[in-house]
């Protein structure tokens, strides 16, 4: 059936050619008045109010929505999250307020392992639950598509079911879409040797992951104590040989030459980045590869936040992302821009960017063109509770939008 979204309120389209040296409101917003023409789970058309009512006024063939003049954006992209796992950390934080460290923890019986042990024993059903529930949540907030990982088996069988479950998630078509990417290299498993485990992930782990067929990428934690550099271009080389994108986790608690790999590598994605020199982002920059921000693990952990006015100076294009994880439990993104905006003046039209069409560049649609609104796209839109765009990034505490159409569905919150 075809939808109309008639009296709409500015449309932030973020669909000209400009990059994000030249992006602004004026090239990138359409003022209030509009209506967008959906059919097929596409964008058809996007034209003034009158016009489209007078055309299908009185055609019974589709549902006309009056938006009554709030304004319209694109379906949010979460570009890093860690969706599906067991178990439950919330000591943690008492123990991070004592002083321990990260490291600390996990020698302690914490930390990512914890969560391993709870994931395998949980079945793929109880796996799948827990999923939809949390993309339900993530829906209701704008998230229209979302990057997921692997990561919590640490071995073949638990990182297949992982991927599988995503998969099964990714078909529902009342849930945000997904794209899966394999994290076996997310740390080494209790009582196996490191370098045993690293032999594994490229002999066994890897070869069964591509014939599953179901992963786009593959994703290193490379950081010291986890996968060295060496190490992590070791996993990452054979990944790509073997078909898959490359994205990698770096420097989120030093600047130990991730990044410089990262550019090597020409990676689609280097996410954290909290002590990556400025000299390493250009050249990341240069090499095309997208800087993953994370707000909500400073938030959570306690860190200093990424100095955003030195990104912007040098242009350097980035993705706001939620790292759904066990010890940053929020898959708001717009609580991200509310971080990003609030605390570190990021102006919202970049925050909105890094997380629509520049997430997009980081998470392809498997169906087509996301993360604007223009013709031939697909349609993932959020409708706001007001007529103000910017009001996205100024409700940290519940959801900015009255609905979402989600790949050409009207869903009302």
């Amino acid at each position: 059936m075809r939808t109309l979204l008639i009296n709409c309120g500015p449309i932030v389209h973020l669909s000209s050619d400009d990059d994000v040296a030249t992006r602004t409101v004026d090239n990138s917003v359409i003022e209030e008045g509009k209506a967008i023409i959906i059919e097929d789970g596409v964008i058809a058309n996007i034209a003034p109010s009158q016009e489209v009512i007078s055309e299908y006024g009185d055609n019974s063939g589709h549902h006309t929505i009056d938006v009554h003049g709030r304004a319209v954006i694109p379906g949010l992209i979460d570009a890093h999250a860690h969706l599906l796992w067991s178990g439950d950390r919330s000591q943690e934080v008492r123990w991070r307020l004592e002083g321990k460290t990260y490291r600390d923890i996990s020698e302690m019986g914490g930390g990512i392992q914890s969560t391993v042990n709870a994931t395998r024993a949980s079945s793929s059903d109880e796996l799948q639950k827990e999923g939809y529930v949390r993309l339900r949540s993530a829906l209701r907030t704008g998230t229209t598509h979302m990057e997921v990982k692997s990561g919590y088996g640490l071995n073949t069988e638990t990182e297949l079911k992982l991927l599988e479950v995503a998969s099964a998630l990714s078909s529902d078509r009342n849930l945000p879409t997904l794209d899966p990417t394999w994290m076996g290299a997310h740390d080494t498993p209790k009582g196996m040797p490191h370098e045993a485990y690293i032999e594994s992930l490229i002999s066994e782990q890897l070869p069964s992951i591509v014939e599953q067929g179901i992963a786009r990428s593959a994703d290193v934690f490379c950081e010291p104590g986890w996968f060295s550099v060496e190490e992590s271009e070791d996993i990452l080389k054979e990944s790509k040989s073997s078909g898959l994108d490359l994205r990698m986790h770096i420097d989120e608690f030093a600047d130990s030459g991730g990044s410089q790999l990262a550019a090597e590598l020409k990676v689609q994605t280097a996410d954290h980045a909290y002590h990556t020199s400025l000299d390493d982002r250009l050249k990341m920059k240069a090499a095309g590869v997208i800087t993953g921000f994370l707000p909500g693990t400073p938030y959570a952990m306690g860190d200093l936040w990424p100095n955003m006015s030195e990104i912007h100076k040098h242009e350097i294009p980035y993705t706001l992302a939620t790292d759904f994880n066990p010890n940053c439990q929020t898959l708001s993104l717009p609580f991200m821009a509310s971080l990003m905006v609030q605390r570190c003046k990021v102006q919202p039209l970049d925050a909105l960017a890094s997380m629509t069409v520049t997430a997009a560049k980081s998470s392809p649609h498997k169906n087509g063109v996301h993360g604007i609104i223009r013709e031939g796209a697909i349609a993932n839109l959020n409708i706001l509770d007001s007529p103000h765009w910017e009001s996205f990034s100024l409700k940290p505490s519940h959801t900015p939008f009255s609905a979402t159409v989600l790949n050409g569905t009207f869903i009302s919150h």
